[in-house]
């Protein structure tokens, strides 16, 4: 990966579209589970980025800086829920008809080097309704659902990363992992069908080793928790994806994905199962056997690549090579270099 991301800093050029207005366009949220995505996109607009072309004829890939989260925020209200997707799918087919009558890149390529990036549970239905026009296009998603369209071969999965409100999230070592008391540790909402299986086998068992939670104990800190726990679960919710994994590997946590279909960020280049646990929905009554079965040695393996992979989720304004903007920028490049543009 070294090699090919230093090559990526030293080549990849892309061009942001300069056509849209604000809100929807050239903006997006930086605060929440959202975050990433106005992260990626202040980023690409970032004055002195190295990668960003000066011109689009010297680009290599085109970023659509469209925000399916300012979308939702600023356009839907429950009144006209009904066929709200379907005015994002117009507004997005508008843009890209606009750019495709004045440039000569969407045409050249079908789309294929182009890319946009949304981490909104609704950013993979947007280009549900024309899947002709969105066939070759590069999308960057947190809701990375292999049941539901995304294509590895094609899409990247994104981080989904929970800031804070004043700042950007930080990471830690958290406690030793020779003083974390917690086998495993869960708190959130009961939604979906992952996590109501979860509640249903240990949100109500007195074991202190699994401690799953809708609302923390009074005087409880979930940081605190988190740091003092061996494995974090992170179960999906409504969608795949879960901000539960990224703070768990900032507090040097070991995640346990409990999903079905999710295609886990970046592993083109990350091998979860290095610093990760994942446990299918039928296992969830074996969860704490199937903790309990990791030997102690092996927990620390998987720990010590914990601490050497948070660089790769971490935030930076500007970005840092090897940080979760340039992973995301990488699995672009992989994907670009497999895209012929088709001759004039």
């Amino acid at each position: 990966m070294i090699r090919s991301h230093t090559e990526m800093v030293n080549t990849f050029k892309i061009w942001t579209y300069k056509e849209g207005d604000l809100p929807l366009m050239h903006l997006g949220p930086m605060k929440n589970i959202y975050s990433i995505e106005g992260d990626f996109i202040e980023e690409m607009e970032r004055k002195g980025n190295p990668m960003v072309a000066n011109h689009p004829d010297e680009a290599h890939a085109f970023f659509i800086p469209i925000s399916i989260t300012n979308m939702v925020h600023y356009l839907y209200t429950p009144a006209e829920a009904f066929g709200f997707r379907e005015r994002t799918q117009t507004i997005i087919e508008d843009y890209i008809g606009v750019i495709a009558e004045r440039y000569p890149y969407w045409n050249r390529s079908n789309g294929g080097d182009h890319f946009y990036v949304s981490c909104h549970d609704w950013g993979p239905f947007v280009s549900t309704r024309s899947p002709k026009l969105f066939k070759n296009v590069i999308r960057v998603l947190c809701n990375a659902n292999s049941s539901e369209g995304f294509i590895p071969q094609r899409d990247v999965s994104m981080t989904e990363i929970n800031a804070p409100f004043e700042n950007i999230p930080t990471v830690s070592s958290g406690r030793s992992p020779n003083n974390r008391s917690i086998l495993a540790f869960f708190a959130g909402g009961n939604h979906g069908v992952v996590r109501k299986k979860l509640f249903e086998y240990w949100g109500d068992k007195q074991d202190d080793d699994i401690q799953v939670y809708t609302y923390l104990p009074k005087n409880q800190n979930y940081t605190e928790l988190l740091s003092q726990s061996k494995y974090c679960l992170c179960p999906s919710g409504y969608e795949v994806a879960s901000a539960r994994v990224t703070e768990a590997i900032y507090v040097g946590c070991i995640p346990v994905t409990i999903n079905s279909h999710y295609v886990l960020p970046y592993s083109d280049v990350l091998d979860w199962s290095q610093f990760s646990v994942q446990v299918p929905l039928d296992k969830i009554p074996d969860l704490k056997q199937i903790l309990e079965e990791i030997s102690f040695s092996k927990y620390l393996e998987m720990q010590k690549r914990v601490m050497e992979v948070q660089k790769h989720f971490t935030v930076n304004l500007p970005a840092k090579q090897f940080d979760v903007v340039h992973m995301i920028l990488h699995s672009v490049w992989l994907r670009r270099l497999n895209v012929q543009l088709l001759k004039s």
